[in-house]
């Protein structure tokens, strides 16, 4: 192993076969060659060092026991890698926000009063999720993590990989399909868009 380490890395087509053969050295070499992309890819979207280092240690777990999936003629083993580290941020994201939401939803609840739920409200929230399934897969993808997991553009665009620009007009586009349908079926039903993500 020192006598290894002494030497250059091996290539990269090299070493990516071997890991995708199950060479546990190509591993620890491929821990120690782009250990610290997907570290910098973590924490420069997630706030909290720990949280970014578990997305590190659970980016190679999942990449190594889902090494046979890896195909070199799609791409780079470290490009591999860091598609990977993107989704475990997304669902890190995704699940900070959750937690983040139940907090300031318990804290916020009044006093137990005797309510029903509005009728309007869920139809709303149901023909929501309607239309979002209509949009294109970009363009619902960017929705969802803008409204429903509470992501800004920065955090979307770093968790995806898509340009700033790019996520901004995604958004922008969908929200705009999504005011056409919906004034278009408000038109025919007498609807209202109470329920149309970001229109407050």
């Amino acid at each position: 192993m020192t006598a290894a380490r002494q030497e250059p890395y091996p290539p990269e087509d090299d070493l990516a076969a071997r890991f995708r053969a199950g060479d546990e050295p190509a591993l620890r070499e491929a821990y120690d060659r782009y250990g610290r992309a997907v570290l910098h890819l973590a924490t420069s979207t997630l706030a909290n060092r720990s949280d970014a280092e578990d997305v590190t240690q659970a980016t190679f777990v999942a990449a190594w026991l889902g090494r046979d999936t890896f195909d070199p003629v799609k791409g780079s083993l470290v490009g591999w890698l860091l598609g990977i580290a993107r989704r475990k941020v997304i669902d890190r994201l995704r699940a900070a926000a959750r937690e983040t939401r139940v907090v300031e939803t318990v804290r916020r609840l009044p006093e137990p009063a005797r309510t029903v739920p509005d009728p309007d409200t869920v139809v709303d929230r149901l023909v929501v999720a309607d239309e979002l399934a209509r949009l294109p897969d970009d363009q619902r993808r960017m929705l969802e993590l803008a409204f429903f997991d509470d992501l800004t553009h920065q955090q979307i665009a770093a968790v995806t990989g898509v340009p700033l620009g790019t996520v901004k007009s995604h958004i922008r586009r969908g929200m705009a399909s999504l005011k056409r349908r919906w004034e278009v079926d408000g038109a025919a039903s007498g609807a209202r868009p109470a329920g149309l993500p970001g229109a407050r």
